[in-house]
């Protein structure tokens, strides 16, 4: 490509380097959503489409599609309920429990230096399928905010997905 014909694709030089992901834009369009509740779904997908990783009675864990971080995990509970007050006992026991192995399985196999854990409640509060309660474990690493979210709102992944799946399948403990 002549420097003509980028410039004409690019916009004008402003000495900034890109890294151009594609893919990114069926989630911005949402051209990739499913027909009904993602995580209604995700259980009964196929073993090599689905990023669940470990599977309780009341909840399971699985991969963020579009991770904030490498290993970002959600505990989400099979019944399709939006409020954490409406869980019951023995589902919000569980997701804790989970929330727990998760984290343990995540130091294990990539030793963040901490983590985020937690819920947006409703759509006002951030949360993308705010019908189908989910809970964050985003591990963290020193320098993790560094200039790529934060100037080129971009995210560097070093890791595909079903490889950091695989490993954290590995790692979980069987019950």
């Amino acid at each position: 490509m002549t420097d003509d014909a980028a410039y004409a694709e690019t916009g004008e030089p402003d000495g900034l380097e890109r890294l151009w992901m594609p893919h990114r834009l069926a989630y911005v369009t949402g051209e990739d959503r499913p027909d009904g509740c993602p995580f209604c779904l995700a259980p009964g997908l196929p073993e090599a489409d689905s990023l669940v990783v470990a599977r309780g009675e009341t909840v399971y864990a699985i991969l963020n599609l579009y991770p904030y971080n490498p290993g970002h995990l959600m505990i989400v509970p099979f019944r399709h309920v939006a409020d954490y007050t409406d869980l019951t006992e023995q589902e919000t026991a569980e997701l804790a429990a989970m929330t727990r192995t998760g984290m343990r399985v995540l130091r294990s196999v990539s030793s963040p230096h901490g983590f985020n854990i937690g819920m947006n409640q409703g759509s006002i509060a951030g949360a993308g399928i705010a019908a189908h309660l989910h809970q964050h474990i985003v591990p963290r690493w020193g320098g993790d905010a560094n200039f790529m979210p934060v100037i080129g709102r971009t995210k560097v992944l070093p890791q595909l997905l079903g490889e950091t799946r695989q490993l954290l399948i590995k790692a979980w403990p069987s019950s």
